[in-house]
């Protein structure tokens, strides 16, 4: 779990990260601040507009410092997101950035094991993988069966491909940062 310090930290290389990437000059970060954030995580940047998804990349596990892959992963989601046109800096006054950080990846062996809202997928059949974090499943009012079917989805697998024993699934937990749960109370 991280500091609320920490997570302020993390938002901020995030969105600067960006920034500098959108105006096309240097981002020099600042060394973290904490031991935890210089220690090596798998993390996700999510980018909304008006609570659309803008874009989403992230890495499963890194060796780099959390707060580098965040700043990387940041870019990322804004600029190279195939499923989007790279973010202008007009659109990214407008935009709110959500971190993911990732707990350590754990094989299931019975799909019973999957906690909705708790969990999140990676799931991987051959040379096919797929992930979905765990807010995809609250935000999208899914059950543990149509969120393992979207990640198969996401994995170009077909339905059902999580009932083969061959396929593996992996569950992981995600802290979830949102600047809006940074804001003091009553600040809204």
């Amino acid at each position: 779990m991280l500091s609320d310090d920490e997570k302020r930290e993390l938002l901020t290389i995030a969105r600067d990260a960006i920034e500098c990437a959108l105006k096309g000059v240097p981002f020099f970060p600042q060394a973290p601040s904490t031991e935890g954030l210089m220690q090596p995580n798998g993390a996700f940047v999510t980018m909304r507009i008006e609570h659309e998804l803008r874009g989403c990349i992230g890495y499963i596990e890194s060796e780099k410092s959390l707060a580098d892959v965040v700043a990387e992963v940041a870019v990322k989601a804004a600029l190279d997101d195939p499923r989007f046109s790279p973010m202008t800096l007009s659109e990214f006054e407008y935009a709110s950035v959500e971190v993911s950080i990732l707990s350590p990846l754990r094989r299931i062996f019975d799909v019973e094991e999957i906690e909705i809202g708790k969990h999140g997928l990676v799931v991987a059949l051959g040379m096919r993988r797929g992930l979905l974090l765990p807010q995809v499943a609250i935000e999208h009012h899914l059950d543990r069966k149509t969120f393992l079917e979207a990640t198969m989805r996401k994995a170009g697998l077909p339905p059902g491909a999580w009932r083969l024993p061959e396929t593996e699934i992996h569950v992981f937990e995600a802290e979830v940062v949102h600047v809006i749960d940074l804001l003091p109370e009553g600040s809204l």
